[in-house]
């Protein structure tokens, strides 16, 4: 028999899932991005989740017991505050649904350290699942380790990361943070100023960092907004005040049945 080990070691010859250079190429991009549609959206199916609320903020911000410098003491405490609502939010939103059931109100977060740790952690500390959506970057984004494993990603494209987190969201919840955390917010303030997403709960933590760092009012000022543009948001600053804007601004809570049977 003739050697054919040249054909069989051609890169042709490999099936197409297994060749990386064929699915890299620019022409492949389509389908790249079907593939981190689909991939992230085949597990959260799985795992029954049908709404999520998101958080967003700082990577920067840490936990009150690591914060070195005087700058990140002052900000520490939205650490504690983002944990802390993320617990309140996977006791009474529907997280906790028992297996084989819808769960709603699941944390989502980008799934990097800061304020998206915090409130995967807050998840964790009450036996709810979470979502990390992580990103690729050029300085590798690690998972921080709360996130639910099954439940934590990493996307290539920014588009279709913000498209997960957005389309399953039934409210967003932004705390203290720099440009990603803007952009975040503002990509969903915008969605539902022109119609192309339903409208959800925004609050925003801290009202003298929001305050300080936006001048909304300016913004009405200069007719740049419409006064009904202002009230896509609210701005908070406890767990409890953000959790009764959103109940009372769209956000249905499904509270799991307690054991006898009664509802919570």
């Amino acid at each position: 028999m003739a050697d054919n080990s040249a054909q069989k070691a051609s890169p042709s010859y490999k099936l197409a899932v297994e060749d990386t250079s064929f699915l890299l190429r620019d022409e492949m991009r389509p389908q790249r991005f079907a593939q981190e549609y689909a991939k992230a959206e085949y597990a959260l199916r799985d795992w029954g989740v049908r709404s999520t609320v998101v958080v967003f903020g700082s990577a920067r911000i840490p936990a009150p017991e690591h914060a070195s410098s005087s700058a990140m003491q002052d900000h520490a405490h939205w650490y504690a505050t983002a944990r802390a609502f993320a617990s309140l939010v996977s006791l009474r939103g529907g997280a906790l649904a028992p297996e084989g059931k819808l769960r709603d109100n699941v944390i989502a977060t980008g799934g990097g350290p800061g304020i998206m740790e915090a409130a995967n952690r807050g998840a964790a500390d009450v036996g709810a699942p979470s979502i990390g959506f992580n990103i690729s970057l050029p300085f590798e984004q690690e998972p921080n380790a709360y996130s639910t494993p099954a439940l934590t990603f990493r996307f290539h494209y920014f588009a279709m990361r913000k498209m997960h987190l957005a389309m399953r969201a039934n409210a967003l919840a932004v705390f203290p943070g720099g440009f990603g955390t803007f952009d975040e917010l503002f990509e969903v303030l915008t969605l539902m100023q022109t119609k192309k997403a339903p409208p959800v709960a925004v609050t925003l933590f801290g009202r003298e960092y929001w305050n300080e760092v936006l001048n909304f009012p300016a913004l009405l000022r200069h007719g740049m907004v419409a006064p009904e543009d202002l009230a896509l948001f609210r701005l908070v600053d406890t767990p409890e005040e953000a959790w009764d804007w959103m109940t009372t601004h769209g956000l249905k809570a499904h509270t799991p049945s307690l054991p006898d049977g009664g509802e919570d």
